[in-house]
Order: structure tokens, then C-alpha cells, then sequence
């Protein structure tokens, strides 16, 4: 069973609406075409501001940083065999993947993003599971989670003793 807010349907496209350019699967491009990289402009009040010997000092906003993101996905069960090697293959794909739990309705994906903002790194884990979905086999699951933290906040929850469990063992795993 698939569980769905209400409205979602029409909003994807469902009874009643129509295919929000988004929501385009990602076989409209030409094979082996790369959708470029875009920024949401962060703006004045996103500037890390410090103040030292009554010095104001901006911290440049372009200097890439590492997010902890957590992908959730859940959709129509599939194969549990075929849902682990399509995550180690994900895995193979995008180096830089901690660690994976998984089911046959639902899977959780943890990694490290070098970039820029918060933006920026929400923007390709967006996009993660959609543009890896062929070259991987992947199933055809929606994101319907995504939690991206800086690495301080990642490192005080651990020392506090509470959020995600540090990623480890590394690999793909069952729940």
C-alpha cells in the first residue's frame, strides 16, 4: 500500500492537473545530457558576520562547506535483492555515500556534500536519486525526506548523544 497526502496527486500531475516542468522525469533530456548545476542566490542575510578587536569581518559566501544530508525514499515495494545492488551500485556511483538502509518499500541514504550553502547542497541531494535512477536501477521511489545539516551541527549531536548515529558501519545495509 502507498501511502499519499491528499492534493499530491494533483500537484504531480495526477487527476486534475498538469505535469509541473519539475516533476518531468529525467529521460526528457537527450541521453547523456547533464542538467547544469543552478544556485538559489542566498542573499545578505545568509553572511556569517564576526566581529574581532571591534572589527566587523564577512566571511567570503562562496567558500565551499560539507553538509551531512539525509535522503529518505519510499514507493511500491520491489525486490529486496534488487533494491541492495541498485544501492551498491549507487554507492559505486557517488564516492562520497556513507552509508544506506533499506527495505522493500523504503531505503535511507547518508552522505557528505562539499558545497557552497545549504542551497546548494539540498539542491543536488534533490536530485540525487532521480538522476541516478538509470545508470543504477534504482527503484522508481519519491524522496519524502531530506534533512541537510552543517558539519558542527552533525558533530554536536553526536557529543550530545542524540540525532543521526554516526554513519558506520559504511555500506548498504538492511533495516
Amino acid at each position: 500500500m502507498r501511502r499519499v497526502r491528499p492534493g499530491v496527486a494533483a500537484a504531480r500531475g495526477g487527476v486534475g492537473g498538469a505535469t509541473p516542468s519539475a516533476a518531468r522525469p529525467a529521460a526528457s533530456r537527450p541521453a547523456g545530457e547533464e542538467r547544469a548545476l543552478t544556485s538559489v542566490a542566498a542573499g545578505e542575510n545568509y553572511r556569517e558576520h564576526q566581529e574581532e578587536d571591534g572589527q566587523e569581518r564577512i566571511r567570503p559566501a562562496d567558500l565551499p562547506r560539507l553538509w551531512h544530508v539525509t535522503l529518505s525514499v519510499s514507493g511500491e515495494e520491489a525486490d529486496l535483492k534488487e533494491v541492495r545492488r541498485a544501492l551498491e551500485q549507487l554507492a559505486h556511483d557517488h564516492p562520497f555515500l556513507l552509508t544506506s538502509r533499506y527495505a522493500v518499500d523504503h531505503a535511507e541514504i547518508r552522505y557528505w556534500e562539499e558545497a557552497r550553502d545549504l542551497h546548494d547542497a539540498a539542491a543536488v541531494a534533490l536530485r540525487l536519486w532521480g538522476e541516478h535512477r538509470q545508470t543504477a536501477g534504482l527503484p522508481p521511489w519519491e524522496i519524502v525526506g531530506l534533512e541537510v545539516i552543517d558539519r558542527q551541527t552533525y558533530h554536536l549531536r553526536i557529543a550530545e548523544g542524540y540525532g543521526p548515529a554516526p554513519a558506520t558501519p559504511v555500506g548498504v545495509h538492511p533495516y
